[in-house]
C-alpha cells in the first residue's frame, strides 16, 4: 500500500488567479477529519432532527395560547352588554372610525380582485373600460392620483413636521437629564436643619387626604400620614372624605377616632354639599378658621404612603427661599409588575417623574404639580387664588397660576412616596381621559392669563408652546392621525406612502429614549411602542373633549384601588380578605356610631348579591384594530415590507386592547 501523502501547492496572491491554493489528499489528516466531523450527514441529519423537535414542541404552546385566547374572546364577546358608557362610544368619532373601516374593506375587495385579474387600467380611459367594476376601479384611481393623493400627502407632511418637532423636544429633555445626572444637580438645603431639642423651631404643617368611598385604601393612609415624623404639636391632620357611601363614611371616621385616642392631631371632615370634586373639597378645607395657624400643607391621595421622614425631607427646601410656592416628590409604584399593564405604566410614569419633572425643576423652576405627594407654601395659594373648581385638573390649574405670580417649584427625585398604578385597562383608560381633556380645558382658560401676565417673554412661550400646545396637544393629534388614519390610509394611496423612518426607526429611537429611566424594562420595548400608539385613540378623543368642551370633559371619576400600598400588604392580602375586617374594626370602639353601623353592615349583607363585574368591549379600539389588519391585508398585495409587520401588529394590539385582554381580567 502506498503512504499517504500530502501535497500543498500555494500560489502567491499576486499570481494569475490571485488566490492561495491549498490541496490535501492525505486522508488522515486532522485537517480532512475535522472537515468530516463537521459535515458527516449522520450529524447533520441528526442536528436537523433536533431543530425541528424543537420546532414542532413549540407548536403545542402556539396551539394552546391560541386557543385559551380564542376561548377568551368568545366569552368576552358573549357576556358583553350595553352600559351607560358604552353609549358614549356613538359618537362622532366611532362614527367615523365604522365608515371609515366599511370604506376600507370595499377598497380591499376591489383592490384583490383588480390583483389577480392583473388589470392595468392606469393608461386606459373611463369610457374605454367595460364592466361595473373595472368602472369603479378607473374612477377610483382618477380620482385617488387628482384629489386625494395630494391632500393626504399635505396631511401627512404636516404630521411628520409635528412628529418631529416632538420628537426633538423629547430629545432635549434626555439630553438635560443626561446633564443632571453628569453634573449631579440636585436641589439642596441652605443652612442647618431644624433643631430637634427644640419643637418650636419646627413651622406648623397641614396635612391633608382628600378621598372619596376609598374603603380599599383608606386604613393604610391614614396609619402612614399618622406616623409622619413630626412634632405632634405642630402637626394637624385633616382626612377630607367625600363619601357618598354611608358604610365608607362610618369606617373612616372610626379609623380617624381610633387614631385621635392614640395622641394623633387629626379631625374627620365630611361636606354635606358635595360639589367640585377633589378641589371643592381641598377647598373647603382650606377655609377652616385654623389654617390660618399653618405655614405649609402637605397633600396626599387616599393610596399615598409617604415614609415617616416624608417631612423632614421635604419642608427644609423652604428655609430661606421665600420664593419657593411648592416642593414636588416622586411616586414610587408597589404594583409596576402585577401585569403587562402596569409594567407599561411604570415606563411612562419614570420617563415622567425622573425626566420630564426633573429637568425642567432644575433649569425651569416650574412642572406641573402631580396633585398629591407635595408640599405647598399656604400663602403660594392664596396668591394664586386658591383651588378652583373649573377643570379637572386642579393640581395644573393652582400650578399655573402659581408660577404666573413668580413662584418657584422644587422638584426631588431622590423623595418617593408609595402608590399603586390602576390595574385594570378600564380603571387606566378613565385615568387618562381625565389626564389628557383636563390640560385643554386649562388651556382655554388660562391663555388670557398667561399672554397678560408679568412672567418673562421666554417663560409664556414654555408655557403656551411646549407646556400646553406640544405635550398636551399635539403629541395626541399626531399620534392618532398619522399612525392611525394616516398610515391605513397610505396602503390605499401608494402615491402618498410614508417612509419607513417615520413609523419605525424614529419611533423606536424615541421608545428607547422612554425607556432609559426604567432600564428594566427594555424586554418591553416593542409591546410599549404599540400600546402607546393603540392608547393615542383615547388621548386624542379626550383631547378633542376637552378643547371643544364636550359632553365628558368635565367627567370625574375616582380611580379604582386594589389596597396594594406595600410589599407586606401584598403577602397579607388573602389573609385579610378572610378576616370579618369591618366587623372586627367596629367592634373595637364599642360606642353607638359602631353598633349603628354594624346593623348597617348586617342590613347591607342581606340585600341581594350585585351582579359580577365583567371586562368590557371597547369598540373604537375594535374598529381601529379591524381597519389596521384591513390595511395590512392590502399592504400584501404590494410587498411593503415593514408597513405589513408594523400594521399587522399594531392591529393586533389594538385588537387586544379592544376585547380588555390587557390589564387585570375579572372572571
Amino acid at each position: 500500500m502506498a503512504p499517504s501523502s500530502v501535497v500543498v501547492n500555494i500560489e502567491k496572491p499576486g499570481g494569475n488567479n490571485g488566490i492561495a491554493l491549498v490541496e490535501i489528499n492525505d486522508p488522515n489528516s486532522p485537517l480532512l477529519q475535522d472537515k468530516q466531523k463537521v459535515a458527516g450527514p449522520k450529524q447533520f441529519t441528526w442536528v436537523l432532527f433536533l431543530k425541528a423537535q424543537r420546532a414542532l414542541g413549540c407548536i403545542p404552546w402556539l396551539v394552546t395560547g391560541l386557543l385559551a385566547m380564542f376561548v377568551s374572546v368568545k366569552k368576552r364577546i358573549a357576556h358583553s352588554d350595553a352600559t351607560d358608557e358604552d353609549y358614549k362610544y356613538r359618537g362622532r368619532l366611532y362614527k367615523f372610525l365604522k365608515a371609515f373601516l366599511a370604506i376600507s374593506v370595499v377598497a380591499l375587495v376591489i383592490e384583490i380582485i383588480a390583483y389577480f385579474q392583473k388589470w392595468n387600467l392606469s393608461m386606459i380611459r373611463p369610457w374605454e373600460v367595460h364592466g361595473a367594476v373595472q368602472w369603479c376601479y378607473v374612477a377610483w384611481l382618477s380620482l385617488r392620483v387628482d384629489y386625494a393623493a395630494p391632500f393626504l400627502v399635505m396631511l401627512s407632511k404636516f404630521c411628520i413636521v409635528l412628529f418631529m418637532i416632538q420628537s426633538l423636544d423629547r430629545l432635549v429633555l434626555c439630553l438635560g437629564w443626561f446633564w443632571i445626572k453628569f453634573k449631579k444637580l440636585m436641589p439642596v438645603v441652605e443652612g442647618e436643619a431644624y433643631d430637634i431639642e427644640d419643637a418650636s423651631s419646627f413651622p406648623m404643617v397641614l396635612v391633608q387626604i382628600p378621598m372619596c368611598n376609598e374603603k380599599e385604601v383608606y386604613e393604610q393612609s391614614i396609619a402612614a400620614v399618622c406616623q409622619l415624623d413630626w412634632p405632634k404639636d405642630r402637626l394637624l391632620i385633616q382626612v377630607l372624605d367625600d363619601s357618598d357611601d354611608e358604610i365608607a363614611q362610618a369606617l373612616i371616621r372610626t379609623e380617624v377616632l381610633s387614631w385621635k385616642e392614640k395622641g394623633v392631631n387629626i379631625v374627620y371632615r365630611h361636606r354635606f354639599i358635595r360639589t367640585g370634586y377633589k378641589a371643592g373639597n381641598l377647598k373647603s378645607a382650606m377655609a377652616c378658621d385654623y389654617v390660618k395657624d399653618f405655614e405649609f400643607v402637605a397633600i396626599f391621595d387616599a393610596d399615598f404612603q409617604p415614609n415617616p421622614d416624608f417631612l423632614k425631607q421635604t419642608i427644609p427646601h423652604f428655609k430661606g427661599k421665600p420664593e419657593v410656592g411648592l416642593v414636588q416628590a416622586r411616586w414610587s409604584f408597589v404594583n409596576k409588575d402585577e401585569n403587562l399593564l402596569t409594567r407599561l405604566q411604570n415606563i411612562n410614569l419614570c420617563f415622567h417623574f425622573e425626566v420630564e419633572q426633573q429637568v425642567n425643576g432644575v433649569f425651569l423652576n416650574f412642572f406641573g404639580f402631580n396633585g398629591t405627594a407635595g408640599v405647598w407654601r399656604i400663602k403660594a395659594l392664596e396668591d394664586s387664588g386658591g383651588w378652583l373648581e373649573r377643570t379637572t385638573v386642579e393640581d395644573m390649574d393652582i400650578a399655573v397660576r402659581a408660577h404666573l405670580q413668580g413662584w418657584k417649584f422644587i422638584y426631588l427625585d431622590d423623595v418617593r412616596v408609595l402608590c399603586e398604578l390602576p390595574e385594570s385597562y378600564e380603571a387606566y383608560r378613565k385615568q387618562q381621559h381625565r389626564w389628557h381633556s383636563g390640560p385643554m380645558q386649562l388651556f382655554r382658560l388660562c391663555l388670557p392669563a398667561i399672554i397678560t401676565s408679568k412672567i418673562s417673554i421666554w417663560k409664556k412661550a414654555n408655557m403656551i408652546f411646549l407646556f400646553f400646545l406640544l405635550r398636551k396637544l399635539i403629541l395626541p393629534f399626531y399620534s392618532f392621525t398619522l399612525f392611525c388614519i394616516i398610515l391605513p390610509l397610505t396602503m390605499f394611496i401608494p402615491e402618498a406612502e410614508l417612509p419607513a423612518w417615520v413609523i419605525c426607526y424614529v419611533p423606536i429611537v424615541l421608545s428607547i429614549l422612554n425607556i432609559l429611566p426604567a432600564p428594566k424594562s427594555f424586554p418591553f420595548l416593542m409591546p410599549y411602542l404599540l400600546f402607546e400608539n393603540t392608547m393615542s385613540v383615547t388621548k386624542f378623543n379626550a383631547m378633542i373633549s376637552g378643547l371643544f368642551q364636550l359632553g365628558s370633559a368635565y367627567e370625574w371619576v375616582v380611580t379604582k384601588k386594589t389596597g396594594r400600598a406595600s410589599e407586606s400588604d401584598l403577602l397579607a392580602l388573602a389573609e385579610r380578605e378572610a378576616k370579618s375586617f369591618n366587623e372586627e374594626k367596629i367592634q373595637r370602639r364599642l360606642s353607638e356610631s359602631g353598633l349603628e353601623m354594624l346593623g348597617k353592615l348586617k342590613e347591607q349583607g342581606e340585600k341581594p348579591v350585585m351582579k359580577n363585574k365583567r371586562n368590557r368591549i371597547y369598540r373604537k379600539e375594535l374598529a381601529l384594530a379591524f381597519l389596521l389588519l384591513t390595511a395590512s391585508a392590502r399592504s400584501l398585495l404590494s410587498a411593503h415590507g415593514i408597513h405589513f409587520y408594523y400594521l399587522l401588529f399594531q392591529g393586533l394590539s389594538f385588537l387586544v386592547v379592544g376585547l380588555d385582554l390587557i390589564g387585570e381580567q375579572v372572571s
